[in-house]
Order: C-alpha cells, then structure tokens, then sequence
C-alpha cells in the first residue's frame, strides 16, 4: 500500500531506539499539560502484567456522540501534530477525540522510558485502545473518522466494538491488501495508458521516461503525489523538464516526500511493524513500470515481513448497521476511487462522496471539505451530503498548503529557464 505524501519529510533510517531523554521528556511534559490531554493506563499485550500511559485528546464542547479522528500512517501522531486542527474542529462546534497510537509520540513508552516491545504493537491492540479511551471518556458510542490507514482502525472498530459506533466517515479507504491490484491498475491506465482525455499527452510523456529508464517503478510515489495535489498541469510541467534534462526539482521533491521520524508528530519505526506484518505494504512487486510495491520497499526499512490481515473487511462491512461516509479524491492514486467504491459497495447505509480534485486525505489536505463533512455527520445530517459533494469539492485547502503549491509551480517555472543537459527527447530521437 502507498502511503507516502508530501506532509512527510526528511530520510528515514529505520527503527532506532528513542528512549526517553531529558529533551524528549520535557517535550512529553509540555504536551501531557495541554487542556484536554490526559493518559488512560493500558496492557503492553495481551494478558501480560505490565502497562503503559496510552494518551488521548478531547477538545471542544462535550457531546453524547463525539467525533473521534483516527489518523493515517501508521506513524502520525495525533496530540502535537493535529492542535489547528483540533482548535478550527472545537470554533466549529465540534467535540474532538484524538488518540495517541500506541508505539507513537506520547504513547511511545513503558513505564521504564523504554520503547514498547514489538508485541505491543498490532492493529487488534490499537482497536481496543480506542474503546478503553471511549470508557475512560465516558463514552457510549462515537463518530468514527478514519483517514486512509485509520480507515481500516476505524472499520476495525465496528468489527469489535460495533456498539460504541453512532456512525461513521472512512477518508480515502483502504480495505484489504488486496488493494494494491486497484491501485497498480489505477496508476497505469491513467498515468501510462492515457485513458482519461485529460492524461493522455502526459501518459505519451511518461511512456517515453519510462522506456528511457528516466522514470523506474520507485519513483511512483512521487508521481502520484505531483499528480493528487497538482493535478496533470503540474506532473506534465514536471515530465517536461525531465524530458528536457532538467532533474532539480525532481530531486528535491523526491527528497522532500521521503518519509522521515519527527519527534511527536510523525514516529513510524515500531509501528511499521503493523504496516508490513499485518497489511502487507510492501507486497511483491510485478516487474512492470509504476509499481507502488517498489516505492514502498525503496522507501522504508522493512521491519517484518507479512503473516496475516487481522480482519476480512470485505466479509465483515456488509453487518455494519450504522450510516457511513466514503469519502474518495478523484486524483487519489494512494487508496483510488476503485476501492473506495468497492467499500461503498459493502456496506449497507453508505453514502460516497466522490471530490474529483481531491488528492488523498481530506483531513490532511482539504481540511474544509473534512470538517464540513465530519460536521454534517456530527448533526446526523447524513443523508444530504450527496447532494453537497460539488460544493465539498470546491472548497480550497488551507492557505499554507494552496502557498506550497504556488511555491512548487513557481520553481518549475524558473528551472525551466536554467540551461539544460542534453534533452532527453533529443536522444531518445536519435536513438
């Protein structure tokens, strides 16, 4: 499964020990007394002795069906990394929950300082984490909001605990490892084939890198995120230069989209445990051009190899009793519509949102259009959100994101005026 996107930055160097350090426990001190932070004692693993502080968040006016956010990863953090949003949520009238992943950020330790063991950290573990906070919140039931892997948390959750779900919003789904078929064939037909009108100069382009060997199966991430949040003008803009000789902006976002341990907001080295144990996010590659499979297997230090998906979604969705948004970006090439139209499919009170210029994660990158929709399903205004997916879809991102944009743009511009090595199309001519 592709994770990866631009929110992520830096290089990634595998699990390393991050014991707990003056600077990181006063860092942990800082966040534990922000209001609304509190720790909810939880097992290290099943039927063992020992324990460890799990931390959750809740923030705005108390409700009888709060909104609990599960992001996506696994490895983001929640306390530190969401605050703007957990404070546009609360001006909004919305009441809050957010966890602490277990493995991440202030939820990273045992009593000790030392990094939770490698059984600590399963899917199954995590689902229950997030019933303990709802009793230690005094919680009945919730709105679920996952986003792309907290989508399967989420989903996990009705699976086990059907009963603390009111209802439900899966932002850009994943269902099953299985998935990477949709996303591969999603990715070539738009990307290589050109069977949308509006890729199809750009799919002769990318053919011709291709065959070059300019543009190899690991650098589908990338591409994919140049297409989600700069739509086939960018990534064409970007092929140009490529084709043109000219790499330096394709070098500095290939390094720039390079996941990377951030202290307190983004912490995947014991959770990757999850990503490639029980999902699969690292599946053996096909061998053919734009393959997810080799992107993740480049950019990340596997820790474990694949046993078993912990849930069969496809089998257990179609019991789900309760109302449920699929909210899918028309440029998501991370979890494609494919899929999220397949989970629409299973459940039985669904409503699809389909944003055709979304990219993947509303939440994280069209956090109007998430909290307006979260908002809707919080007043159990379901039913009309179908009708509203135009005018969800219209909404802009948040200024710094729309800035990055019009920064990336304005670069390829000026690269395009810096003298060239040879042009690529030149020496694929005369070869």
């Amino acid at each position: 499964m592709l994770v990866g996107h631009l929110g992520r930055m830096g290089v990634y160097g595998g699990p390393t020990p991050m014991t707990m350090t003056a600077k990181r426990r006063r860092m942990q001190d800082r966040l534990a007394r922000l209001p609304g932070v509190r720790p909810v004692r939880r097992p290290i693993s099943p039927g063992s002795a020992g324990q460890f502080d799990l931390y959750y968040v809740r923030t705005g006016r108390k409700s009888a069906h709060p909104l609990v956010i599960i992001p996506g990863g696994p490895g983001m953090a929640s306390v530190q990394m969401y605050k703007g949003l957990r404070r546009r949520a609360a001006a909004a009238g919305l009441d809050v929950i957010m966890i602490e992943h277990r493995g991440v950020g202030m939820s990273r330790h045992d009593d000790s300082g030392a990094d939770l063991p490698p059984e600590a950290i399963t899917v199954t573990q995590v689902v229950d984490d997030v019933a303990a906070v709802l009793d230690d919140a005094h919680v009945e039931s919730a709105v679920i909001y996952g986003v792309s892997y907290g989508t399967y948390i989420a989903a996990g959750v009705g699976v086990r605990h059907p009963s603390r779900v009111w209802a439900m919003i899966l932002d850009s789904p994943l269902l099953s490892r299985h998935d990477i078929v949709i996303v591969r064939r999603a990715i070539r037909r738009l990307l290589l084939k050109g069977d949308n009108p509006e890729t199809a100069s750009l799919a002769e382009k990318m053919r011709k890198l291709v065959d070059a060997g300019v543009m190899t199966a690991a650098a589908t991430e990338i591409i994919a995120t140049i297409y989600g949040y700069g739509g086939t003008a960018l990534l064409e803009r970007q092929l140009d230069l490529l084709l043109d000789g000219r790499q330096l902006l394709w070098r500095t976002l290939c390094r720039f989209a390079t996941p990377s341990n951030l202290p307190y907001r983004y912490e995947e080295d014991l959770v990757s445990r999850i990503a490639f144990r029980e999902l699969d996010y690292a599946p053996e590659p096909d061998g053919l051009p734009l393959d997810p499979a080799v992107a993740e297997r480049n950019t990340h230090t596997q820790t474990a190899t694949f046993e078993d998906e912990p849930y069969d979604l496809p089998a257990e969705m179609p019991r789900f009793g309760w109302p449920t948004v699929v909210v899918s970006g028309g440029r998501d090439l991370i979890t494609p519509q494919d899929v999220a139209e397949r989970v629409a499919s299973l459940l039985p009170h669904a409503v699809l949102l389909r944003l055709p210029t979304m990219a993947h994660s509303a939440l994280d990158f069209r956090e109007p259009a998430a909290l307006a929709i979260a908002g809707a399903v919080f007043r159990g205004e379901v039913d009309g959100l179908a009708s509203q997916a135009s005018a969800l879809d219209a909404l802009p991102p948040r200024l710094a994101l729309r800035a990055l944009r019009m920064a990336i743009e304005l670069l390829a511009v000026l690269e395009g005026t810096l003298p060239a090595c040879r042009p690529l199309r030149r020496r694929i001519s005369s070869a």
